[in-house]
């Protein structure tokens, strides 16, 4: 799947891997109780770009804005990457234009082939209606989250 051209890109920035961000990872994994004090050595180092981007050409950054996503641990401000090359297969988080802008939401399918397929965009908080959209509609498909990167 290709990024759309009517799809506005203000605020997505393209993924490079120009650079390398190489961060400490440790061997043991980080357990919600006592630590133990044998587990604090490194193993290898971790590059952020071997772990979020797999096909750089069509990855994306974009900042979330609204609360519509927060069932789903996205919060306004989060920093989504965004896999254009994905199939936006049923239940994943993409993100799409639809009613006249962008949206991130979690896309399903329904009818068939005999009705048409619809695509409803569903919203993981409760008080936000899912978006319907019907064939015809004006709806791009931009990509698939495949990370959310937020401050705790």
């Amino acid at each position: 799947m290709q990024p759309e051209k009517r799809l506005r890109k203000e605020g997505f920035v393209k993924a490079t891997v120009d650079t390398n961000l190489r961060v400490p990872f440790f061997l043991s994994l980080v357990q919600a109780g006592f630590p133990s004090p044998a587990d604090n050595y490194v193993e290898r180092v971790c590059d952020l770009n071997d772990l979020c981007i797999t096909n750089a050409e069509a990855t994306f950054f974009v900042r979330a804005v609204g609360d519509s996503m927060e069932g789903d641990h996205i919060q306004e401000g989060d920093v989504l990457v965004v896999d254009c090359s994905r199939d936006a297969t049923d239940g994943k988080i993409v993100v799409a234009w639809a009613n006249g802008g962008n949206t991130i939401k979690r896309i399903h399918y329904a009818g068939g082939p005999s009705r048409g397929e619809m695509i409803v965009l569903m919203p993981s908080n409760p008080n936000y209606e899912p978006i319907y959209i019907h064939p015809g509609d004006d709806f791009r498909l931009f990509g698939v989250v495949t990370f959310v990167i937020h401050k705790v």
